[in-house]
């Protein structure tokens, strides 16, 4: 069944030769170094398969195998064959490129944001409107021209078209048609098989009156794709479909136990939530069995002696920037669930999809906050650290204040700022994340200080005054200081730090959160914040620089320079801030600037080691944690670059 295509297949992306990855729905094949790049990216943008190490259905390898063989790779490449583009400087990345940044900013460019793909000139008589693209796969799909369908999905066409005069979908036509190929191909871009036509006729349907069963069986099998992987996920056994056996509930060998309160209750939740909501949790869990199946395929087929740490797992979801921030934070939380709770929620979600199925459905209020069950779900309850204490990986999370939970009355951007930090380490593939993160937060930074310009003098005077102990005069923002220097004025701001209550000393933190602390409610003014962002940014930058370098001597030079900016960006706030949000922003900044230095010292070169003495640390997971630190040193500079703007234009 799993087939090899000939041998003289080339990785799509940079042409190393034997690529052993395929991307489904781009048609293309891709080496290791690349398919960890189409990893990262996320399934909306690129689903990869290994060739041989995955179960294939054979008539999908077989769409992907005709997509490459017929140049699908030009569609996604086309500007590039033009002589012009070599004269512009454009070119793909080839085998002797590193992953970051020369494959990875080509294949971002390539598959996110299809720049190289074709663009037809829209004039007021072209045909390039979506709903004409559509019209146009519609009639394609009854002919094997799979890379003209492909192209027109490209530009924009819908897979699940309804033609108004035809009353069907392409899908449809290619199942009338007995086009296999193209009915993977428009599955892969989302078409629906239960859909039906102005009849009520599904492409099921039409597979059967004429004629092509095997199409059919695949279309069934299609359909039920989703709780047929959950159940294979857990079991190894899919359903007998042809049989009229649709589902397979796997059952724990604990299955005996009791259930506790909580459990019953987040069963409960589960079942309460509207069908929209329910499907919406069941894909995002379906994405993580994804990711969990093609991590351990991963690491299988891997060279351990030569493995860089730039091609490693993906240890959650990546962003998908179609979703709200909460519903993107919740798809990460489920890399935090160990194997028996992400068992137990999977077991959930396929006995209550079986219920809905056959109509068995429950009358209850509608729950809109699908992170709720996620935070709960299952028959052995997620410990407390996970309800609390997750990282926010959301790099796209808007600086609104975002959905309301209505069991503690705060908004989703509020408890983030309230939990404390968590260890889960951040893997060394994230590093051009979390660069473009930092790239996004200096261009916002621009954008204030561009929206503040206009502030008067006067405010900025009457600011200087109020923040005259804990100022430091505006030059003082040499990124290149020696360490002398370093030294004596970071031991002097440090002491002002901590007379102020900044520094995560045991008695200022407590008064943090005594309730009745006097609380001081006035904020710096923009311009200074930003401005100490800057600084922060530009140092988070050099760290990084030299992580990828992998100068690890550097780390803790760096992370005393970081301490210092966070130190005098923290100095600017008060020592009791009347906000909740601007408490729990500080005290991340804080802790984490902290945190930073204790992972940089353990990258900190050791004595020559003899008989009997212990080696050096794991450089790849101290790497990890201080690009974790350094990530949560970046948001909470954002978020209290975004707080103090609003206060002061309010």
């Amino acid at each position: 069944m799993l087939k090899r295509l000939r041998n003289s297949e080339v990785c799509a992306d940079c042409s190393v030769s034997d690529p052993r990855w395929a991307s489904v729905n781009r048609g293309v094949l891709v080496c290791d170094e690349c398919c960890s790049v189409h990893r990262s990216l996320g399934r909306h943008s690129s689903q990869v398969r290994h060739l041989t190490h995955t179960p294939w259905p054979p008539t999908q390898l077989q769409m992907v195998q005709t997509l490459y063989n017929n140049g699908a790779n030009s569609i996604w490449e086309h500007t590039l064959l033009d002589p012009a583009s070599v004269m512009s400087g454009k070119r793909k990345a080839n085998p002797q490129d590193k992953v970051h940044p020369n494959k990875a900013d080509f294949i971002r460019a390539k598959y996110q944001m299809l720049a190289f793909v074709h663009r037809m000139p829209c004039r007021d008589d072209d045909s390039c409107t979506a709903k004409d693209l559509s019209k146009q796969l519609h009639s394609s799909v009854r002919t094997g021209n799979l890379e003209t369908c492909l192209r027109l999905l490209s530009l924009g066409a819908q897979a699940n078209f309804f033609h108004p005069e035809k009353g069907n979908t392409p899908l449809h036509v290619a199942a009338k048609a007995g086009q296999v190929s193209q009915a993977e191909l428009l599955t892969v871009y989302g078409a629906d098989p239960g859909a039906p036509d102005t009849s009520g006729y599904t492409p099921i349907d039409y597979a059967r009156q004429a004629g092509h069963h095997d199409l059919a069986d695949r279309l069934v099998e299609i359909q039920y794709e989703l709780t047929d992987r959950l159940a294979f996920y857990l079991c190894g056994r899919k359903p007998d479909h042809k049989n009229g056996e649709h589902f397979v509930i796997p059952q724990l060998a604990d299955s005996s136990v009791d259930l506790s309160e909580l459990a019953k209750a987040a069963k409960k939740k589960l079942q309460s939530l509207s069908n929209h909501l329910f499907e919406e949790l069941a894909m995002d869990v379906y994405d993580e069995v994804d990711r969990r199946e093609t991590d351990a395929v991963w690491l299988a087929t891997q060279n351990h002696s030569t493995l860089v740490t730039e091609t490693t797992v993906v240890p959650f979801l990546p962003v998908n920037p179609e979703y709200s921030s909460t519903r993107n934070q919740g798809r990460q939380k489920l890399a935090r669930f160990n194997a028996h709770e992400f068992a137990t929620l999977v077991i959930d979600i396929l006995s209550d999809a079986k219920r809905r199925q056959l109509g068995n459905s429950v009358t209850s209020p509608r729950v809109d906050n699908v992170e709720l069950i996620l935070k709960s779900v299952g028959s052995c309850p997620v410990d407390d650290r996970q309800d609390n204490d997750q990282p926010d990986y959301d790099s796209v999370a808007s600086d609104e204040d975002g959905d309301l939970d209505p069991a503690s009355g705060k908004t989703d951007r509020a408890k983030s700022l309230d939990s404390d930090l968590s260890d889960s380490p951040v893997s060394v593939q994230e590093f051009q994340e979390v660069k473009n993160a930092l790239a996004a937060s200096e261009a916002k930074i621009q954008q204030l200080l561009k929206v503040n310009s206009n502030l008067s003098d006067e405010l900025r005077h009457m600011q200087k005054k109020t923040t005259k102990q804990t100022s430091i005069p505006d030059g003082d923002y040499d990124n290149t200081v020696n360490d002398a220097e370093l030294e004596d004025s970071g031991a002097a701001r440090r002491g002002r730090l901590r007379s102020s209550g900044w520094l995560g000393e045991t008695g200022s933190m407590a008064d943090l959160d005594d309730p009745e602390a006097e609380s001081d409610g006035s904020l710096p003014s923009t311009e200074d914040v930003i401005r100490k962002t800057e600084q922060i940014t530009k140092n988070i930058q050099e760290l990084l620089r030299a992580a990828q370098e992998n100068k690890h001597d550097s780390f803790v030079p760096c992370s005393e320079r970081i301490h210092v900016a966070v130190s005098e960006m923290a100095a600017l706030f008060p020592k009791k801030p009347r906000s909740d949000t601007v408490r729990g922003a500080l005290r991340l900044l804080t802790s984490s600037a902290q945190r930073l230095q204790s992972e940089c010292r353990k990258a900190a070169p050791l004595p020559e080691s003899g008989p009997g003495q212990t080696l050096g640390p794991d450089m790849q997971l101290v790497t990890q944690q201080v690009i974790q630190c350094a990530y949560d040193i970046a948001k909470a500079a954002k978020q209290l670059v975004t707080i103090t703007t609003k206060e002061n234009n309010n």
